[in-house]
């Protein structure tokens, strides 16, 4: 009798069965696993695929989170450190099959933070996918300049728009007021009423009123060049010129000397306030015939809905809008004019040739929300300025966007050295939390001690496991927090309404103890000018508790460093200044006192290399002995001439003097094999120039033959040889001029923007100096009561660059130079208007305020009467990092006392 098994039995043979089957199929597979390695997926097509299978391909692709096409992996952006100006470009992550299948494309956020940790990055280039090279730089200046040296506007800090994609860590393009980025020299273009198509993708919590937040289609020389001449997508909520329904901001599109949501010049109905969408979509579409449209849309879900739809704006009654002039450059954060007063961040955007079907334009949005834009991973709370072993409470937050559950989410703090941070109430220095469910958040609070005065970051990392990818991942994110004693810019005064130079800064001890401010440091940045050492606090100054210490701007001061045996100094002004006379040249235990034997001329205000706004840039290398210069009014044979600022600064003797740099426009068309062009201007030219003409792809040089008169009737500027390409009418044409030569040759290379200054003939004394005095030693005289600081009282210290009575910042670091202890960032009010509120050290000002929005500065205090006003804290101290609250307008100065109102 044969017995069925039982269910061990049949479980156990059923297990060796399956086992043996297992080795015999391992035996037998292995060849042909090692063989046929798994495959990366493959990356998804972008929305310049989705246009180029629509007919209407990308002339230009911009993105700091992610590849447009499926093909590219090339760079996306390039960041520059602050400490040492390296540079890195940030590319895309490549697809992989192991250990999770990933198909990347996004941004690589973990390279920039490699290379960025504990140190400041700038976004200096924002490349171009399209393979047209219209890549984005630092905007030059227009009709309005940036703060930065030479007019430029400031770049991007690299870290203040972290987001997520598709669950990965990115970051955008963060526009405060002063900051923007252009290319006046790009190519293939839509030009005059070329058909083109316009997308972008930008925070729609971020924006402000200012002129004006664009992406899109230029002037080529940052002017304001005539009604028609610009397209764009616009966001914010600037009134002056158009506007949708309810209070905005409103997606509308940048004409030139016109903001539109519609037909009509002012309010359009159709197109809302777009108030809940923290990803947005924006699309303009016109030229080809009299025709445009608007859309908009939630760029994380849905479709986008078109505003307007029809002819251009005024078209039935006027021809300022159609047919259209668009000059074919690129602008990102600012106006045609350079209007740079606005604030927004850019993710993504592109422009076409080809006005794009609404199928094209639908498969585009809908491509955008499959690339799942996200808010941040993680943050952190903002911390104030420390003092020495005080605490705060920094909240860490971890919001999970990677799409599936996060396990084991373990949340960390890192300190500068020296500093401490435990999970509030315990003496851990971690908090764990799981699982955290998608779209969910999770917050730790930390108490962070700091212990001396110094400067770093705080450093919030997060770990998890996802399971379905498996293993551990992390990410991280940074601020910047310094601890040091409350020393506080206290008040300043910029002018009085007689007197432009009649300013102080005075210094208040806000803690309880004394504190030793010896080798402290002012450091001035005037808008448009490159960082200076105001004053340096000479060693064995201390300041008592409540007390003030008070610097004054002196009558003069040495507008380039002298050296010790000098008899002649150059100065920054001769007002008030005789031979007979004692001056004071030098502060602190360097100060010498001598007499003036005789006065020749001061320093002039200082010219830039010259910035050819439509072609880029200049650099003159190391070896030159000659400079193209903005303007050549000043500069003398015999007298001398100083180059560029702080470290990179040199001086030499004129040699001679030629003619400026010449930027203009062409007055009537040229057509191709033409010698001769008609010209708006020619003061500056001379036979043999060799000049660049209109930009992108016609861009050509040409040398000058013979000089006629100006206009579109004149007989302009004969060539050598003939053109060959046409040129329109009011193309830029520029030429660097025959400059400034001098001796010694440069000993490094100089760029367009830096400053370029006639020093004049200066002063001769009655003996020679013991020491050297840096640019900016105070040259004091009893006898000068028209020029600089007159008191009362009398000024603790001298100091002797004025400041920037418009716009510029004013920082005090302590003796290391590494920890800003305090600062001072002023400007003109923000408003609609294109030149106002404009932030000179977006760095500092990160540290003094909240630049959200449009950002937060000191509203520099005006003239008025004398004693003039002054921007002052009130009660003398306050300070809770706020330069929106901290700085009151004061009509009652009072230098070296408490501040009144």
């Amino acid at each position: 009798m044969v017995r069925a098994p039982n269910a061990r039995t049949r479980t156990l043979a059923a297990r060796i069965a399956v086992a043996l089957a297992l080795v015999g199929a391992t035996l037998t597979m292995a060849p042909a696993a090692q063989a046929t390695k798994p495959a990366a997926p493959p990356r998804a097509e972008g929305p310049c695929d989705i246009y180029a299978a629509g007919g209407t391909p990308c002339v230009a692709a911009h993105s700091s989170t992610r590849a447009l096409y499926a093909s590219y992996d090339g760079p996306l952006y390039q960041v520059r450190r602050t400490s040492d100006n390296a540079v890195k470009d940030i590319g895309v992550v490549a697809p992989v099959a192991l250990p999770f299948a990933d198909a990347g494309g996004y941004a690589d956020a973990a390279a920039q933070d490699q290379f960025c940790a504990n140190t400041l990055c700038l976004i200096t280039v924002i490349y171009d996918q399209s393979g047209t090279g219209n890549h984005l730089y630092q905007a030059p200046p227009g009709t309005f300049r940036g703060p930065d040296v030479g007019g430029y506007n400031t770049l991007s800090i690299a870290d203040m728009a972290p987001i997520t994609i598709r669950g990965h860590k990115a970051y955008g393009v963060y526009i405060i007021p002063g900051m923007g980025y252009r290319n006046n020299d790009a190519s293939h273009l839509a030009k005059e009423d070329e058909p083109e198509g316009i997308y972008t993708v930008f925070d729609g919590t971020h924006y402000d009123s200012g002129c004006c937040y664009n992406y899109g289609n230029t002037s080529t020389n940052s002017r304001a060049v005539g009604t028609g001449t610009m397209e764009t997508v616009y966001f914010g909520t600037a009134t002056a010129w158009g506007r949708g329904t309810g209070p905005g901001p409103w997606i509308m599109s940048d004409m030139e000397a016109g903001l539109f949501s519609g037909y009509n010049a002012r309010q359009n109905d159709a197109t809302p306030t777009i108030d809940s969408w923290r990803f947005v979509t924006g699309v303009v579409n016109g030229g080809g015939g009299n025709q445009w449209d608007l859309r908009g849309g939630n760029a994380q879900q849905g479709p986008l809905t078109t505003y307007y739809s029809g002819i251009r704006p005024g078209s039935l009654t006027n021809s300022n809008y159609f047919p259209m002039h668009r000059r074919g450059a690129i602008q990102l954060g600012n106006g045609g004019d350079n209007g740079n007063g606005s604030a927004g961040t850019f993710y993504e955007g592109v422009m076409t040739t080809g006005y794009p079907t609404d199928a094209t334009i639908d498969a585009v949005q809908a491509n955008v929300v499959a690339a799942k834009y996200d808010v941040q991973r993680l943050s952190l709370s903002p911390a104030t300025t420390f003092t020495p072993g005080t605490a705060q409470e920094v909240t860490q937050t971890f919001t999970n966007t990677t799409g599936s559950r996060a396990v084991g989410v373990k949340l960390s703090l890192s300190t500068p050295a020296g500093w401490t941070a435990v999970v509030k109430g315990t003496d851990d220095t971690s908090a764990t939390f799981d699982p955290v469910a998608p779209g969910a958040s999770v917050s730790a609070t930390f108490t962070v001690t700091s212990t001396r005065t110094s400067a770093g970051y705080l450093t919030g990392r997060a770990e998890w496991t996802n399971p379905t990818r498996g293993g551990r991942q992390s990410t991280v994110t940074s601020q910047a927090v310094r601890s040091a004693p409350p020393i506080r810019i206290n008040e300043v005064r910029f002018r009085t309404s007689s007197n432009a130079t009649d300013q102080f800064v005075e210094l208040y001890n806000a803690s309880a103890d004394e504190v030793d401010l010896s080798n402290w440091t002012l450091t001035n940045t005037p808008s448009g000018s490159a960082a200076v050492t105001l004053a340096t606090i000479p060693a064995g100054t201390k300041l008592a508790s409540g007390d003030y210490y008070l610097l004054g701007l002196s009558g003069s001061g040495l507008a380039a460093p002298t050296a010790a045996g000098a008899t002649t100094v150059n100065v920054r002004s001769t007002t008030g200044l005789a031979a007979g006379q004692q001056i004071q040249v030098g502060t602190g235990p360097t100060r010498e006192t001598r007499t003036i034997v005789g006065v020749d001329s001061a320093a002039t205000a200082a010219t830039t290399l010259f910035v050819p706004v439509t072609h880029g840039s200049i650099t003159i290398p190391a070896g030159s002995t000659n400079i193209p210069v903005t303007s050549a009014a000043g500069f003398t044979v015999g007298q001398q001439i100083g180059i560029d600022a702080g470290a990179g600064y040199e001086q030499a003797t004129v040699t001679s003097v030629g003619k400026a740099a010449t930027q203009t426009t062409l007055s009537a068309p040229a057509a191709a094999g033409a010698t001769n062009l008609k010209v708006a201007a020619n003061a500056n030219l001379t036979v043999g120039d060799t000049l660049t003409v209109d930009a992108g792809e016609y861009k050509e040089t040409v040398t000058v033959a013979a000089i006629g008169t100006t206009g579109a009737n004149g007989t302009g500027v004969d060539l050598t040889a003939p053109l060959r390409f046409a040129h329109r009418s009011a193309v830029d044409l520029a030429g660097p001029g025959t400059g400034v030569s001098f001796w010694p040759p440069t000993s490094r290379p100089h760029s367009s923007g830096v400053s370029v200054q006639a020093l004049g003939a200066g002063i001769t004394l009655d003996q020679p100096l013991a020491d050297d005095h840096p640019t900016g030693a105070p040259v004091v005289g009893t006898q000068i009561t028209t020029a600089g600081y007159q008191g009362p009282p009398p000024p603790d210290q001298w100091f002797g660059g004025s400041l920037s009575v418009s716009a510029g910042s004013v920082a005090l670091r302590d003796a290391s130079g590494s920890v800003v202890v305090d600062a001072i960032v002023y400007g003109s009010q923000q408003s609609s208007s294109s030149g106002n509120g404009t932030i000179t050290s977006p760095e500092l000002a990160v540290l003094e305020a909240d630049q959200a929005g449009g950002g937060c500065i000191a509203v520099v205090a005006g003239a008025a009467g004398n004693p003039g006003r002054s921007n002052a804290r009130w009660p003398d101290g306050s300070d809770t990092d706020s330069l929106c609250r901290d700085f009151v307008t004061t009509t009652v100065p009072t230098p070296g006392a408490a501040n009144a109102r």
